[in-house]
């Protein structure tokens, strides 16, 4: 078993290096906002979609099947990922 002399230090340092990367959520333009909600009109269970959103501060791509649309709560399932229509920057829709 290798020897850490410094214990704990590469925990502290990914924790440090997460802090360091955050951003703040984006405020999207009217046209974007017509967009999205235009793509998302569009949207059915069995797609495949790419989407562009922000989460827990950090901008992620998320790629799969959409499992589920939900306009009551407003979010769309993506595989086992929740993405809420408010953190959406940008989705592509691919009809299988």
């Amino acid at each position: 078993m290798p020897f850490d002399a410094m214990k704990g230090l590469k925990e502290a340092l990914v924790i440090r290096e997460e802090r360091h990367n955050r951003v703040e959520k984006r405020e999207l333009s009217e046209d974007t906002i017509e967009y999205i909600s235009s793509i998302l009109g569009r949207v059915e269970i069995g797609m495949e979609a790419e989407v562009l959103h922000y989460r827990a501060y950090h901008e992620v791509v998320s790629k799969g099947y959409v499992k589920a649309i939900d306009f009551t709560h407003k979010y769309l399932l993506l595989g086992s990922e929740k993405v809420y229509f408010d953190n959406i920057y940008d989705i592509k829709l691919r009809e299988t």
